[in-house]
């Protein structure tokens, strides 16, 4: 079987990470442990998870003429990405301040940099959209940029997979051409007004609500509900385990497995992930998702 073919569209970051026994609270300092600098956002992210999951990804966004752009690119080539369409422009890259504290929680800023100046799409991100099984979109790039990605997919008959993260509003141009929503309460609190997935089906016809360590919930306008319980781990740092889980997502779907069993191959993605400290470099292959697949319900996608 040829592999599935996943486009990312969505940003670049090089995340800070630093690990500190709690997490500071407003005006305090506290004295940290380890520090990491590590290839992240959440586009980059769910490209190298989907990649590991086992698809042909390419990653479209932008990335700064810094340093950290250099650093950005090689690392995310040499896991595996296509970043044969990921722009360079004059400036700083985008950049998240990360502290972890024992529990594996985290506190995140983003400065979006070269992420805020990928504005449009080119007649080559268009084709590799069209060419693409499922495109794979968030919300850390100007939200016009995803909404005509999304809607040159619908237009080519590409699947659309939006993690509506960060949270916010979101245009009924781009919920239209969403075939797959992935939200956590939060995020689902800032579409539909409710901390549940049900009332996101007024606007696209699947959603995915994760619960964190819970699992994830699955609806959609067929009159499926369903809870897929989560994978038990010792959780080191949750950080990067959302786009784990997004990234295995795409993959299974696009792979044409039956939903509710992607959702709960990608819970095992998500734990797998937990497991270690970082973003990019604590996404797991789809070898370690299989193992936690199978201890948990039974074989994976291709086991």
């Amino acid at each position: 079987m040829d592999r599935a073919r996943v486009v990312v569209v969505g940003s670049a970051n090089m995340d800070l990470v630093a690990k500190a026994t709690t997490l500071p609270q407003a005006g305090e300092t506290v004295l940290g442990g380890e520090f990491v600098t590590v290839a992240g956002g959440k586009g980059a992210n769910q490209a190298i998870a989907a990649v590991r999951a086992g698809a042909a990804t390419s990653l479209l966004g932008a990335i700064g003429s810094d340093a950290f752009g250099v650093t950005l690119k090689a690392r995310i080539d040499a896991a595996g990405v296509d970043t044969g369409l990921l722009r360079v422009v004059y400036g700083a890259s985008g950049v998240a301040l990360i502290t972890v504290d024992a529990a594996g929680e985290n506190t995140i800023v983003v400065t979006p940099g070269a992420n805020g100046a990928f504005t449009d799409l080119t007649g080559p991100e268009l084709a590799a959209i069209a060419s693409a099984d499922v495109l794979v979109a968030q919300l850390e790039i100007p939200v016009e940029t995803v909404t005509a990605a999304a809607r040159a997919a619908r237009e080519a008959g590409t699947r659309v997979v939006l993690n509506a993260a960060p949270a916010r509003a979101l245009p009924a141009e781009l919920l239209d051409a969403v075939d797959l929503l992935v939200v956590n309460q939060t995020e689902a609190l800032a579409i539909s007004g409710e901390s549940r997935p049900e009332p996101l089906l007024a606007s696209v016809p699947r959603a995915v609500q994760t619960l964190g360590a819970e699992g994830a919930w699955y609806v959609d306008r067929s009159g499926t509900s369903v809870r897929v319980p989560g994978v038990r781990v010792e959780t080191v740092d949750s950080t990067a385990a959302g786009d784990a889980f997004t990234g295995a997502l795409a993959v299974a779907w696009a792979e044409g497995r039956e939903i509710v069993e992607a959702v709960g191959w990608a819970c095992a993605a998500g734990a797998a992930c937990a497991r270690r400290l970082g973003a990019s470099t604590a996404l797991p292959n789809r070898a370690e998702i299989d193992e936690l697949w199978s201890v948990s319900r039974g074989p994976g996608p291709g086991a």
